[in-house]
């Protein structure tokens, strides 16, 4: 049996390098070309340029993990880009299906693509003139556009973040293009592409365990405000509990809910949607806390930081962004949120909280422990009359210190069961319409890339950016993020992370399309 499963496996590889060599004599030089420029910064510079046909660039996909039977997508998101969109089906990928997971799974850069946009927009004339142009500075070889602009680039003249000499010379050369390069500026700006993780940054990963257990789960839960409509007591008396009452919210939405999505049933049975048609959409409060007294720094988090002020704004809220709060600043941020005036003609709250964590509470940058129950409270309907009846969100981020590292029963944002307050329920504010999201459930890490922040706060970005324009409601986006960031590993492919909401909304809580969805 073992060798009849090792042949299997010999033939799948061999149908597979099949497809592959198919594909490879559909292409041409050009295309050759165009797949080499594409792989800049993902493979060698030196494999690409010993590289003379397509199935000379795939054998360094496969070697580099960027391609394999299981994992095609990479190559489909090439083929798709050089339009070669027929060669799709030998990867079994329609142009629908990649179009739809291009903003998630995509690895080609904003800048890679502005290259190659302005390469098919420059034609042997306009290139003639390019070259004039910079003709001291360039060797006297034949270029094509895309030699030329990969020369800049290599010359250092070019870098996405450092456009000047490519604008003076579209500016000269082929005005038009300049809209290119202004859309890339506006993209990046807004961190609409999220870095994909490649193989040479998991060394720079941070892996913090979230050792959790369900009685950590049930303290977070008691944490969220809960309130009983009339109609639930009505319901109750009956021995019924009403469909959308806060309670049996929170219950479907954790304990009902799957390693990776929520209660179906619970999500689809909603008719009524949150009301999203007032003077502005509402205001969205990030605490980012990098620096700290004995904690280690959250390298990345700034990351975080710009892509939920970008997406936030992008979906109509105006952001108020605070970096190492102390205690003391918490206090004032939240009297200061919980007073604003602008929550009466609001439709939504959002507080995202980016720090380290312990025994559900969240630490501050002078390392006082806050607890989640207590910022929550500040925006009841009792302390903060204008966010009545409301969705309130709240998305918390808590990596671990080097001193909870030390400690094997207490990590990141995890409560110690032995520990957890017996008293915690007594002291909660009486509220529905709150979702907390975390960013992590029992026995799994959360992982922050030193570079490019959190594995579920970009995430959660970038399935708002993807799905808020196909009207999907926060449950199914967050459902998304649960799948998206469960399909990932660490360096050794032993440790996932899972996040996690919990709930009492009452309704759908739906955002509108933003007027510029198009262009993200």
């Amino acid at each position: 049996m073992k060798s009849q499963g090792s042949s299997s496996d010999k033939n799948c590889k061999v149908s597979f390098r099949k497809k592959l060599l198919i594909i490879d004599s559909d292409l041409g030089v050009e295309d050759v070309e165009r797949l080499k420029f594409l792989c800049i910064g993902l493979v060698p510079n030196k494999k690409l340029e010993k590289s003379s046909s397509a199935s000379d660039v795939f054998e360094h996909l496969l070697a580099e993990d960027l391609l394999s039977e299981g994992d095609s997508f990479f190559l489909a998101e090439l083929l798709y880009i050089i339009g070669q969109k027929k060669l799709l089906q030998y990867l079994n990928y329609t142009e629908e299906k990649v179009e739809q997971l291009l903003p998630i799974q995509g690895k080609v850069s904003l800048f890679r693509n502005l290259l190659y946009e302005l390469s098919q927009g420059i034609d042997s004339e306009d290139l003639k003139n390019m070259i004039f142009l910079l003709n001291d500075s360039l060797p006297k070889t034949e270029m094509t556009s895309l030699s030329f602009l990969a020369l800049l680039e290599k010359q250092d003249k070019i870098d996405e973040d450092n456009l000047t000499c490519l604008e003076d010379l579209c500016k000269m050369v082929v005005p038009k293009l300049l809209r290119n390069i202004e859309k890339y500026k506006r993209e990046k700006a807004a961190q609409i592409a999220t870095p994909p993780v490649d193989k040479e940054a998991e060394s720079l990963y941070q892996g913090e365990e979230e050792l959790v257990s369900q009685t950590d789960i049930k303290t977070f839960l008691e944490a969220l405000p809960q309130e009983e409509s009339q109609q639930d007591k009505h319901a109750r008396s009956n021995g019924n509990r009403a469909i959308d009452g806060a309670p049996s919210l929170v219950s479907r939405g954790l304990q009902g809910a799957s390693a990776n999505t929520l209660n179906s049933e619970t999500s689809t049975k909603w008719a009524p949607t949150y009301r999203m048609d007032r003077n502005h959409r509402g205001l969205c409060v990030i605490v980012n806390n990098h620096s700290f007294i004995s904690l280690r720094d959250r390298r990345g988090t700034h990351k975080d930081a710009e892509i939920l002020k970008g997406v936030f704004q992008w979906l109509g809220f105006t952001v108020h962004i605070y970096n190492n709060v102390t205690k003391g600043e918490m206090e004032e941020v939240l009297q200061k949120e919980k007073c604003n005036p602008a929550h009466a003609d609001g439709d939504c709250f959002v507080f995202c909280i980016l720090t380290h964590g312990e025994d559900g509470a969240v630490y501050s940058s002078d390392e006082a422990l806050i607890p989640i129950r207590e910022i929550m409270s500040h925006f009841t309907a009792l302390q903060c009359p204008g966010l009545a009846e409301k969705p309130k969100l709240f998305f918390i981020q808590a990596c671990q210190g080097e001193k909870i590292q030390l400690s094997k029963s207490i990590e990141a944002d995890a409560l110690n069961p032995e520990q957890a307050p017996t008293s915690l329920q007594d002291s909660i504010p009486v509220e529905a319409d709150f979702l907390l999201g975390l960013a992590t459930v029992p026995g799994y890490v959360s992982f922050r890339h030193v570079e490019e922040g959190s594995w579920y706060i970009q995430s959660l970005c970038n399935h708002l950016k993807v799905l808020v324009p196909r009207r999907e409601d926060i449950l199914s986006i967050l459902t998304a993020v649960n799948d998206d960031v469960s399909r990932r590993v660490d360096k050794q492919g032993t440790k996932k992370q899972m996040p996690q909401p919990a709930f009492t909304l009452r309704k759908k809580l739906v955002f509108p399309v933003p007027l510029d969805a198009l262009s993200l």
